[in-house]
């Protein structure tokens, strides 16, 4: 990324998410499900953050918070600089054009009854961004560009596979010409070749049009292979965000190495290396641990990292950008590069 990129698109300031748990003959509130806390980051203009964590993170929930298909507890997004409304999308007027979303289920995502040109020219015609003689050139237009014939306005969803649905969610997402991307894990219920095939696509889209996208994944290689910038999640709070190649060169935060020890090695000579294994499962959400969340699965966790939970902060021994929350992440560091000499 150059440096007249780097102006801000998004900004994300101490978004919070709780859902109320409800119990009793009659429903009473005994609890909230703390899905995601205190979440900061900024989205450059031209850039792909992507967004990893476990199943459970709040992952999702950042996503569908952008563009406003749940309401926050607590937090604001500013999108040019500019608040958006924190209702949902009907409070947000035309803002909400300028952010859309792909979603992981291509099934439930597109209308089963609708041919897919009504699909892709709906939003248009609302919008008025296309007339009644113009309509179904454009529909085209928008198939031809994420790979698909023409001749797929007439056909009906259940009629294409998996990775023919998530290109014309990718077209509808496209269609109302927006500013910033949401993909929700949209390769995770595909073929591995498929996959390869949609990250490709997305990455010529973002060069072609000057996209700007928000990738949520838990497949470590596929969200490297189309990110600028990651940002790691755990239990509703970002631990570490770095350029995407220095966090999977020097992980920062005891919770990212184990993520990357995770991921299959294809090399053999690096196969026999130490690798960090987590114990457990992640907590509830409902009584997250006391200070760090990860403290209870951490392999360096001292009595401090229970009682005060760290901040989002740079290391003095890294760039400024690479941030990480983590009482012990300068020592961490160190140990990390005495081990690899």
């Amino acid at each position: 990324m150059n440096d007249t990129s780097r102006t801000i698109l998004l900004q994300a300031n101490g978004l919070c998410k709780d859902y109320p748990v409800r119990q009793g003959i009659i429903p009473h509130t005994v609890g909230s499900i703390k899905a995601v806390e205190d979440v900061n980051f900024a989205l450059y203009k031209g850039e792909t953050l992507g967004l990893v964590g476990e199943s459970g993170s709040g992952k999702s929930t950042v996503g569908r918070l952008l563009v406003g298909l749940e309401a926050p507890t607590a937090g604001q997004v500013l999108l040019n600089g500019q608040p958006l409304g924190l209702q949902r999308p009907r409070g947000r007027g035309n803002q909400g054009t300028r952010l859309q979303m792909v979603f992981q289920d291509t099934f439930s995502s597109l209308n089963p009854r609708k041919r897919v040109g009504d699909i892709l020219t709906a939003p248009m015609r609302y919008h008025r961004l296309v007339t009644p003689k113009t309509a179904w050139r454009e529909a085209c237009r928008l198939l031809e560009m994420v790979g698909l014939p023409a001749a797929a306005y007439e056909r009906y969803p259940h009629e294409f596979s998996g990775g023919q649905r998530q290109r014309i969610g990718l077209a509808r997402a496209l269609s109302l010409k927006p500013e910033l991307i949401i993909c929700d894990e949209p390769v995770s219920a595909l073929d591995v070749s498929i996959q390869a095939q949609i990250l490709n696509l997305i990455r010529d889209l973002q060069q072609e049009m000057g996209l700007t996208y928000l990738f949520i994944g838990h497949g470590l290689a596929a969200v490297h292979y189309v990110s600028h910038r990651i940002a790691v999640m755990y239990l509703g709070r970002i631990v570490e965000i770095a350029p995407a190649q220095a966090l999977f060169t020097m992980p920062a935060h005891p919770y990212t190495k184990a993520l990357c020890d995770a991921a299959p090695v294809a090399d053999p000579a690096l196969r026999g290396r130490e690798r960090t294994v987590l114990a457990g499962e992640i907590p509830s959400s409902i009584q997250p641990p006391t200070g760090c969340q990860f403290h209870p699965r951490c392999p360096h966790a001292q009595a401090l990292c229970a009682r005060v939970q760290p901040q989002l902060l740079p290391c003095a021994s890294l760039p400024p950008d690479h941030l990480t929350a983590c009482h012990f992440a300068e020592a961490l560091l160190g140990k990390g590069r005495e081990d690899a000499v």
